[in-house]
């Protein structure tokens, strides 16, 4: 039997780590979303909806098919969290807006996120580092 090259070894460490923070932040974000009554993937879509976007947009920052998206946004839109707007400049596209209640809830779940967060162990300089280096990996393509 041979042993793994020392590369081999250390990717499938890395990629443990990377994966096993993803559960982490998961769980998290999981657990502050009930405290709000929202679903995970509500509190997603108003976590990455930082200002008005298209359906697309949404979704490309979810990380989902714009099908899925919808169904979120749909919850939302019902919940009085956000709204559906002409886009200015495609006829086919819609914005979505948070609303004032929207925004409010958005400011709670973001104070949320940051109490006991899988990353408060590391300085600002240790998260600023491992987001330099997690974009380089992600984008190197």
């Amino acid at each position: 039997m041979t042993t793994p090259e020392p590369q081999v070894t250390a990717e499938r460490v890395l990629c443990g780590l990377v994966n096993g923070l993803s559960r982490q932040i998961d769980e998290h974000l999981r657990e502050r979303a009930v405290k709000l009554g929202l679903t995970a993937a509500q509190a997603t879509a108003l976590r990455e909806l930082t200002g008005p976007m298209t359906m697309r947009e949404l979704a490309e920052r979810m990380s989902c098919e714009p099908s899925n998206a919808t169904f979120v946004v749909d919850k939302l839109e019902n919940q009085g969290l956000i709204e559906r707007r002409p886009h200015p400049t495609d006829r086919r596209a819609k914005l979505l807006i948070r609303t004032s209640e929207g925004d409010a809830l958005r400011a709670k779940l973001l104070e949320l996120l940051t109490e006991q967060s899988p990353l408060a162990g590391l300085t600002q300089q240790e998260q600023d580092l491992l987001q330099d280096l997690l974009d380089r990996a992600v984008n190197r393509r």
